[in-house]
């Protein structure tokens, strides 16, 4: 693959820088010694480096040798996951309970490659903000650096972000104009009945019966009254309820997931949930308490910067390796945030073939260090293709 020669050459050092962060990873808003890490590495190569936004992110400004009013901003999540490493080898985790089990120790190394190659060529007009978010895993930073203005202090006219993707061809492009990733709601529903001896069911309401009709009745929402051709996930993943063998308890708690893409079904399955969980426990005698908590909303890629994306991806790996209708994902992302306040693009690059279950969020999952020159070449040529000299 036409990888960027001097890219190529320090792509030991990339792979130095990824491995220290996957084996000292932190959690959302806690990215102390990888925003150190960031900040550092900017400061070698010259950039101007501003810290602070979301607490521990990372914004690196550079402008080329040709001046221009254009900017663009390449956006890497630096978050772990607060879950346990199964690996062995000598850069897994050393903190127990959290791994870089979703890439983002690659996304960073492969921008700050990125970073030095443009910093020390200079070769575009106009300016690059490089932005290292914290606590894309739940958290919200891309949310909390837009609201905190990442945009009125570093001006964009675009924004791109990439994410690694186990089980697309290695070294292939993805992605799709529109809806790219969905929206991510949460879901809790106390359940309260009467609660007493599990010898006599019939003096009691049971939070239990009433908990797994509601589970049942809640798969409807996607099989009978949602669109076929419309997009939602209704998943409940938790059921807590009792504390001994003999004892109907009181309450009993539900949680889960819903993911949607289109903003008037996401409105209406809310409505739905509410409407089911309320009158299935009214018909046991029982009552509910419904919090739903909204998330990150649809990741939807604006059609003339993808094509700008797929057209430097092409460029790089040839469009055999690039899938520009690939469909949607029911995962969630919160560059959506950075989406909304700017036109932009998010891509998925191929990791190549899931072995062993090395898949995303899994216990022995590894960031594939062959990326990180591609990664890091598509970044540079970006920049080069978007903000020319002439």
């Amino acid at each position: 693959m036409p990888i960027t020669n001097r890219i190529a050459e320090f792509h030991d050092d990339m792979t130095a820088w990824r491995r220290d962060i996957h084996a000292n990873p932190e959690l959302g808003f806690e990215e102390y010694r990888t925003s150190d890490l960031v900040a550092g590495k900017l400061g070698e190569f010259g950039i101007t480096v501003h810290r602070g936004l979301a607490g521990t992110g990372v914004v690196g400004t550079l402008k080329g040798l040709a001046p221009s009013g254009r900017a663009i901003a390449l956006r890497a999540d630096m978050d772990a996951l607060p879950m346990p490493e199964a690996n062995q080898f000598a850069y897994a985790s050393r903190i127990p309970g959290k791994m870089h089990g979703c890439g983002h120790d690659g996304h960073t190394a492969m921008l700050l490659g990125a970073a030095r190659y443009l910093a020390e060529t200079r070769n575009f007009a106009g300016t690059v903000h490089f932005v290292f978010q914290p606590a894309e895993e739940g958290g919200g930073g891309g949310k909390v650096m837009v609201e905190q203005g990442l945009f009125s202090m570093f001006p964009a006219d675009e924004v791109y972000g990439l994410h690694n993707m186990p089980g697309l061809p290695f070294g292939s492009f993805s992605g799709r104009p529109g809806p790219m990733m969905a929206a991510t709601d949460r879901i809790d529903i106390e359940i309260t009945g009467k609660g007493g001896h599990a010898a006599y069911p019939h003096r009691t309401i049971d939070p239990v019966v009433i908990g797994a009709q509601i589970i049942s009745a809640l798969q409807t929402i996607a099989s009978r009254t949602t669109d076929p051709l419309d997009s939602v996930v209704v998943s409940i993943t938790q059921f807590h309820a009792g504390s001994a063998d003999n004892v109907i308890a009181e309450t009993a708690r539900l949680g889960g997931t819903i993911r949607t893409f289109n903003p008037v079904l996401r409105k209406s399955v809310e409505a739905q949930i509410r409407m089911l969980a309320g009158g299935i426990a009214a018909a046991f005698g029982g009552s509910v308490e419904i919090t739903y908590r909204p998330g990150y909303p649809p990741t939807v890629n604006h059609a003339v910067q993808v094509e700008k994306a797929f057209s430097v991806a092409e460029s790089l790996v040839g469009d055999s390796h690039t899938l520009r209708d690939a469909p949607p994902m029911m995962a969630g992302e919160d560059f959506a945030y950075m989406l909304e306040a700017r036109p932009g693009a998010y891509l998925c690059l191929g990791a190549g073939p899931i072995d062993n279950g090395q898949a995303l969020h899994q216990v022995n999952y590894d960031f594939n260090d062959a990326l990180l020159p591609i990664g890091a070449s598509y970044w540079a040529q970006l920049v080069e293709t978007l903000l020319p000299r002439d």
